[in-house]
């Protein structure tokens, strides 16, 4: 790592300019909506119940256990509810936090590996493309596991690499800081370990003399191995606490459940015998082309440049550029493939194309293809907003109707028209000569249009706060209500206590267990079902239809619309977890 120089005010202005723009465009829409699904309500119902509950070390899905992921992200909404006290604010503070985080970790190697500008054109580079920004609009684990992965990356990068013929030693602290944000990603999803890839490709460089590699002296096995400990240290946060607690509670076979499927199931066996997401091995070509877009205009003008630098033996392109390669192979050998998985890749991505754009803006096809990007994405937009507006089209009434947009949805149509000349406009004005303005632009314009006037108007429908106000709408002071073949948004969105009969319980079992529940106080408890799971057993003329929300049909009924004697089926069940995806109702 070279010696900074100072920053001159320009330089500072350029940081702190770039450093306002990242936060509005990340935080666009952050305090308008409520979680969506398929992921959101999951994670932060389990945030919400660890406050209300106090029981912060196991997370809970209703009365159930939830063993899918580990605890990290729900801690961190948790804390940010505990902090602001305001959930549509708590739910995404930690992706927010954790995008900012992401981008300073990137502008920071990007100006000690080369310069100021360099870091600036990292950090910009992965602000643009379209999957990061998208990810950290969304409260996911994914934003959070990123940032800890590209944590543990600039620690290792600021101990392995040094200036060329600097004689610079290792920074072994910094080394045992990123093995222990290594960890820290393990906690988060599992797979924070994929960081400890990057002394792959520093071992062959080191090995083979390449510029740019850090000497760690002689007699240093002994610290290589603290980087384990330190690993290790950072799990253990987590993992002993919970094994001691769960030994604890061995007289409920539900944590020892817990403990097998967190430690295994979720771990090991879901890399290596996949049970969803089946895809091909190419299946991230297309996300490295099209979801890293405009980033990804780059690499025709990067690959001659990374060969040259790689044939020139610079450590400081290998590392990264080495390490995205693996992760790739990485997730590419396991049958589960989705896009997200290789997202921590493209902090990476990003800084190893920076050195080479103050070199590629000026080429004429670089500028080009990002205008043509630009008008291709508004030309899109303003054809789909009038196409809806003047078509009267079923599809799109069909559209309004499910996500309950009034007017057929002629405001979310209207922006759809207003984005699209607003980006063609940003073509036509700033055409080839200032064409990086322009991607800039129109990338910018895509994000506000979507986090503040796009997000509103779905929002009651995708997050099923309007079907659970109809709900509570039809509950007197003193009733209750048990809920069937539910979703965490319903949950979540009820805003009061209610009753569940589990959430993996087959369907069939969990209307048993409701009809029940039901008959010792009929006059005051209502159930809430969505209609598959109701079969033949419930009279429909004494039932309230509340409508179609999350692409199902929801009812709820008092005792009187039973049909007596009638339970449904097993051929009702439907398990929610077969289809992770089936909830998901937005995206841009």
């Amino acid at each position: 790592m070279s010696a900074l120089s100072k920053a001159t005010p320009q330089e500072r202005r350029q940081f702190w300019l770039f450093l306002l723009i990242a936060l509005v465009i990340l935080g666009a829409g952050i305090g308008l909506r409520d979680p969506w699904p398929s992921d959101e309500p999951r994670f932060t119902l389990a945030a919400k119940q660890m406050v209300e509950s106090g029981d912060w070390m196991f997370p809970h899905r209703g009365s159930e256990l939830y063993a899918d992921k580990p605890p990290m992200l729900m801690w961190a909404e948790a804390a940010s509810f505990e902090l602001v006290r305001w959930w549509r604010l708590a739910f995404m503070l930690p992706s927010l936090l954790a995008g900012l985080g992401t981008l300073l970790l990137v502008y920071d190697l990007g100006r000690r590996l080369w310069n100021r500008r360099t870091g600036l054109y990292a950090a910009g580079g992965l602000l643009l493309a379209f999957q990061f920004v998208y990810q950290s609009q969304r409260a996911q684990i994914d934003p959070l596991v990123v940032f800890f992965i590209t944590a543990a990356n600039w620690g290792l990068l600021r101990h392995l690499l040094a200036p060329p013929d600097s004689g610079a030693r290792a920074n072994w602290p910094l080394y045992w800081f990123g093995c222990f944000c290594a960890g820290l990603g393990v906690i988060t999803k599992g797979v924070g370990f994929l960081a400890l890839l990057m002394l792959i490709p520093y071992a062959w460089a080191a090995w083979r003399g390449w510029d740019g590699v850090a000497r760690p002296g002689r007699g240093a096995w002994w610290r290589w191995l603290l980087g384990l400990a330190a690993v290790l240290a950072a799990i253990a946060l987590w993992l002993l606490p919970m094994l001691l607690t769960a030994q604890a509670r061995d007289g409920n076979p539900a944590y020892a459940a817990y403990v097998h499927d967190i430690l295994f199931k979720q771990t090991a066996k879901r890399y290596a015998n996949a049970w969803h997401h089946i895809h091909a091995w190419w299946y991230y070509l297309p996300i490295l082309l099209f979801s890293w877009l405009p980033l990804s205009l780059l690499y025709p003008g990067c690959l001659p440049r990374w060969w040259q630098r790689l044939k020139a033996r610079d450590a400081r392109v290998l590392l990264p550029l080495g390490w995205v390669v693996l992760v790739l192979l990485f997730f590419s050998a396991s049958p589960g493939k989705r896009d997200v998985y290789i997202l921590p890749a493209l902090p990476m991505l990003a800084l190893a194309c920076a050195p080479f754009v103050d070199e590629l803006l000026p080429k004429r096809w670089l500028r080009v293809a990002g205008l043509v990007f630009i008008a291709v994405l508004g030309a899109a937009m303003l054809a789909l907003g009038g196409y809806a507006l003047l078509s009267h089209a079923p599809k799109v009434a069909q559209f309004a109707v499910d996500r309950d947009l009034a007017d057929g949805g002629a405001a979310l149509w209207w922006m759809c028209v207003v984005l699209g000349a607003v980006q063609l406009a940003l073509v036509a004005v700033l055409r080839v000569r200032r064409a990086v303005w322009a991607v800039c632009g129109g990338m910018a314009a895509l994000w506000l249009a979507w986090g503040c006037w796009a997000v509103p108007l779905l929002n009651p429908s995708s997050s099923s706060s309007a079907l659970m106000a109809e709900v509570r709408g039809h509950l007197g002071p003193h009733d209750e209500l048990g809920l069937v073949a539910w979703t965490e948004q319903n949950l979540l969105m009820l805003d009061r206590p209610a009753t569940d009969f589990g959430f993996k319980v087959p369907w069939h079992i969990q209307f048993a267990r409701a009809v029940q529940w039901q008959a010792q106080a009929p006059a005051t408890r209502w159930l809430f079902v969505q209609q598959p799971a109701m079969g033949d057993c419930v009279d429909r003329a004494k039932a309230i239809y509340l409508g179609h929300a999350n692409q199902r049909d929801w009812w709820m009924f008092r005792a009187e619309a039973l049909v007596p004697g009638c339970l449904p089926s097993a051929k009702v069940d439907e398990s929610p977890d077969d289809d992770p995806s089936a909830d998901m109702q937005a995206g841009p």
